[in-house]
């Protein structure tokens, strides 16, 4: 006897929906029980899952189907993986047999992780499967585990009823007799408390500039390196930067979850990211794990970053050939991963704050201790190509505390009158943008350049003498023109002023 139910497969970010085609033949008391077979491009841990069923079906009380046993997962060129399947592959062996209703089962989806006495364990990737389910219609319920319960129903919204199921047992009983409670949750419920816990600006003494710096990289999403011997506070300055973003939309809480959901970093208690994400990776990391790939190509630290920050702490100890895959994501906001078994693009637009010492010592000055010649603050210097500095706006020196500063108490502002103003900058750009579908400077092109940063003769006099200075690349041009269109927004300007755009050079300076 022919039963089918749903279920979905994650391959990158995306899911896709699965049908789970279960047949019993040859069934009858005195048939004995065969090798249950599972098609459709299952890998390892599919096919590991007949054992984890036939336990988990005695543990709950119920007789395995007798016969020989098919158990198809469609499409069958799509590779399936992960043990998500064995709920739905129990459930469809069960309604085969004979042992429950096969119509509710027809118009369902199953997803969950079985163990052997029956317990329905939570699965990664639950959130994007429930949305792509919800989407595709046709579905009457969702049963997923219940540590997933409130992640997928955030995923499936109204459309698609989520059921919580805590055992094999649980599952049966609802498809027999009927299904409980769906799972509510909502998206503004897990908004709240978006700011708190996150280290404050006003816990910081002096660095000025640095501070102005990541406002100014804050309000026009761009990104930012602070160049300082150690003890400086680079770190304390970068891990405060979350703290003065503007709080997620809802589009934004959506797509950085799906994210987190994927590779299992929501938690039952917080089935939703409520702040924007911080990620500071070691500097040994591979490029793999900085972008993502493997075999099966998952997503790496910069999509964990999407729509937040990915701080790099000591810049140049990264090796040089993970620091260049930083180009790509860095001008388009994603990156793309090929594999021989396809290709996956997942999203990756953040804002990248960057340390670094101003010496292999670390110093920096002859006052302070330093001891490198020139040339190996040079070769230090050239560790970090100049392709990838272009990409970055903003490069601020971040100087050592003179001995009344730290002695003095704290005296800058707290984050969130900084946010405030950050807040009111976006704003103005949302408002210039909204029909380019941008949200900041940071992703204007030379055309919009064009129209949004146009000079005085003042400003291409300073401009000028910038280019011939420093000697700036054309990205470098239109990177210090979109600063100090952030800097103009800041300061409710809407135009160009010279003094935004002196000190829009004022943060290439590293590049001297």
């Amino acid at each position: 006897m022919l039963a089918k139910t749903f279920s979905a497969a994650v391959i990158g970010i995306d899911a896709y929906s699965v049908e789970i085609e279960v047949n019993v033949t040859g069934t009858g008391a005195n048939v004995p029980e065969s090798m249950v077979s599972i098609v459709g491009l299952p890998d390892a841990a599919v096919k590991e899952s007949r054992d984890r069923v036939r336990s988990a079906i005695l543990s709950s009380g119920m007789v395995p189907p007798r016969g020989s046993t098919v158990v198809n997962l469609a499409p069958a060129d799509l590779r399936k993986e992960g043990a998500a399947f064995d709920l739905g592959i129990a459930l469809g062996m069960l309604a085969a047999s004979g042992s429950i209703p096969k119509e509710p089962l027809a118009v369902a989806a199953v997803l969950g992780e079985l163990a052997l006495d029956g317990t329905v364990r939570p699965v990664r990737g639950a959130l994007p499967i429930a949305a792509r389910l919800a989407e595709n219609g046709g579905l009457e319920a969702l049963l997923v585990p219940t540590a997933n319960a409130e992640e997928a129903a955030l995923g499936a919204g109204e459309s698609l009823p989520v059921y919580p199921v805590a055992n094999l047992r649980d599952a049966i009983d609802q498809i027999s007799r009927g299904y409980g409670q769906p799972c509510r949750a909502s998206i503004a419920e897990y908004q709240a408390g978006l700011q708190e816990n996150i280290p404050d600006f006003a816990d910081v003494k002096g660095q000025k500039m640095a501070r102005r710096a990541l406002e100014i990289a804050a309000a026009g999403g761009h990104n930012c390196l602070m160049i300082g011997p150690p003890g400086t506070g680079k770190s304390m300055l970068a891990m405060r930067l979350p703290g003065i973003l503007p709080p997620m939309n809802r589009a934004e809480t959506l797509e950085t979850s799906r994210i987190h959901s994927v590779l299992g970093l929501l938690s039952s208690g917080q089935p939703l990211l409520n702040r924007r994400p911080f990620r500071a990776p070691h500097h040994t990391i591979s490029d793999v794990g900085l972008i993502g790939g493997g075999r099966d190509p998952h997503p790496g630290e910069i999509s964990l970053a999407h729509n937040g920050v990915l701080f790099l702490d000591e810049l140049p100890e990264f090796k040089r050939n993970v620091l260049e895959v930083l180009r790509q994501p860095l001008e388009n906001g994603w990156i793309t991963v090929s594999r021989a078994s396809g290709n996956c693009t997942f999203p990756a637009r953040f804002i990248l704050c960057a340390a670094m010492n101003p010496c292999p010592c670390g110093r920096g000055e002859y006052e302070l201790g330093c001891t490198c010649r020139p040339e190996e603050k040079r070769r230090y210097r050239k560790k970090i190509s100049g392709p990838l500095l272009d990409r970055i706006d903003l490069q601020v020196e971040v100087r050592q505390l003179s001995e009344a500063e730290l002695l003095a108490a704290p005296d800058g502002e707290s984050s969130a009158v900084i946010r405030e103003r950050v807040i009111a900058a976006r704003r103005l750009q949302e408002e210039r943008l909204g029909r380019r579908k941008l949200y900041c400077n940071a992703q204007l092109t030379s055309r919009d350049l064009q129209e949004f940063c146009r000079l005085s003769s003042g400003g291409q006099m300073l401009m000028r003498q910038a280019i011939a200075r420093f000697k700036l690349s054309p990205r470098a041009y239109d990177r210090i023109l979109k600063v100090a269109r952030t800097i103009a927004d800041l300061a409710g300007s809407a135009s160009l002023q010279e003094e935004h755009i002196f000190e829009a050079i004022n943060y290439r300076r590293g590049e001297d």
